[in-house]
């Protein structure tokens, strides 16, 4: 429940009302005078739970503690969700072995923090004849981190480019 579109106290305009007491006991349908009586007795709020419900659900609560509580809620999901991103490792068919390891290490860092990589195949002048060697090249990469990642697809051309593209396992 989002605390934006709830309504509140003299917003309700809805009578009768299904109504739940501050400690969650269901005091049952009342007419909306007799809730905002209670509600002010307890110095408390009317915060309507289940608007589409017939009759309405409104519960007796702190406001206040409650949206609180929400964006607490809120702030606490958005710390834990992680944002996978895709991260690009560009290669060439000509490439030296120590330079292919270099990259695999980059790539294996990538997909421990659990991102995307996009390996592209950069095919320059009459390079993109012999496109089995880029393949070849491709081919053993992910061979090199089969532990850490699976392939999406099939490796797939894009005018002088090919791409492999890779996820982490447990992602």
């Amino acid at each position: 429940m989002s605390t934006k579109n709830v309504r509140v106290n003299q917003q309700i305009r809805i009578s009768p009302i299904r109504l739940i007491d501050s400690d969650g006991a269901q005091v049952g349908v009342v007419p909306l005078e007799e809730a905002r009586k209670l509600a002010e007795e307890r110095e408390l709020d009317l915060v309507e739970v289940a608007p589409t419900a017939r009759p309405p659900v409104v519960r007796i609560m702190d406001y206040g503690k409650f949206k609180y509580r929400e964006s607490k809620k809120a702030r606490d999901a958005k710390k834990r969700q992680h944002v996978i991103q895709m991260k690009e490792i560009k290669l060439r068919s000509k490439i030296d072995e120590h330079d292919l390891q270099f990259k695999l290490r980059h790539a294996r860092k990538f997909l421990e923090k659990h991102n995307k990589v996009k390996v592209t195949m950069v095919f320059r002048g009459r390079e993109v004849v012999h496109k089995e060697l880029g393949e070849e090249v491709l081919k053993r990469f992910q061979d090199e981190v089969v532990d850490l990642a699976t392939q999406e697809g099939e490796i797939k051309m894009e005018g002088r480019n090919m791409i492999l593209l890779l996820s982490p396992k447990n992602a």
